[in-house]
């Protein structure tokens, strides 16, 4: 909705049902930073399909239909009551023009760090202005032929530049999504934008074969402390370059907790201590 709101709309081009995510856009976090909420709108001849509630009428209906054979999907009759007053106070505080102003400055930002990329990586869907929205897709589909890099990769070797692990591979094999919000500073937007074109160099030199394809900085990445810090080091790169790959690292360095983890193994072997 980063790139809707103000300027269009669901309704507006043609939709009967959709499904909000109520983070990012309307002030929720991520599932992975608290509960999500998603909210779904459906226009007026839909509405005596939705579920009911015994107590309040939701279906645009005047009372309540305690015998709607839909039943009711919610204890509350619209959704979490923990969740949905913050999203509506944040809308109720911005007002129309406020939300407008605001969610100009994501597809702002996302064109801006677009052209600044593009010029380093293969990026796909433009639209018909060579622009993009309020986010965009990386593909590393060359990358991985030329180097054997995946995008999980350069997701780690961001950890060691300070930066949370892109969206993988949503939608399209083998990609990251880059999605800038409102609150970045263009300051921030920079500094991102380094982190990656200075990776772009380093998977240049495994494409020139300078470094091992399987044994680099980037298939090495993250490098936490315990392992820079090890009686033996046996990386074929500097433990210095690992940990501080750019120079605003020096002054206020977050560590990674942890080397490289299998990210889908919990997933494949689910236990109950896990």
């Amino acid at each position: 909705m980063n790139a809707q709101v103000g300027l269009t709309s669901p309704w507006w081009i043609g939709v009967d049902v959709c499904h909000l995510n109520l983070h990012k856009t309307f002030c929720i976090p991520h599932g992975g930073g608290g509960p999500e909420m998603g909210p779904i709108g459906v226009k007026k001849h839909l509405a005596p399909y939705l579920p009911s509630h015994p107590v309040v009428a939701t279906r645009g209906i005047p009372t309540p239909e305690k015998s709607n054979p839909l039943g009711t999907v919610s204890a509350a009759p619209w959704g979490s009551t923990l969740i949905l007053p913050i999203s509506y106070t944040y809308i109720a505080m911005m007002g129309s023009q406020g939300l407008t102003d605001a969610y100009n400055i994501p597809i702002l930002n996302a064109n801006y760090m677009e052209k600044r990329l593009e010029s380093h990586y293969p990026i796909l869907f433009r639209g018909v202005s060579g622009t993009v929205a309020h986010e965009f897709i990386v593909d590393f589909r060359p990358l991985k032929t030329s180097a054997g890099i995946e995008p999980e990769d350069v997701a780690k070797r961001l950890i060691d530049y300070q930066f949370y692990g892109l969206t993988m591979s949503c939608s399209i094999p083998r990609t990251l999504m880059i999605e800038p919000t409102e609150s970045e500073s263009k300051a921030e937007l920079d500094r991102f934008c380094d982190a990656l074109i200075s990776i772009r160099q380093e998977i240049a030199e495994i494409e020139k074969g300078t470094v091992d394809i399987n044994n680099n900085v980037i298939k090495g990445a993250p490098h936490p402390p315990q392992l820079l810090m090890a009686d033996k080091w046996t990386k074929p790169y500097s433990g210095e370059y690992a940990a501080y790959p750019a120079p605003w690292l020096r002054a206020t360095k977050f560590w990674p907790t942890t080397c490289r983890v299998d990210n889908v193994y919990g997933d494949r072997n689910p236990s109950a201590t896990t």
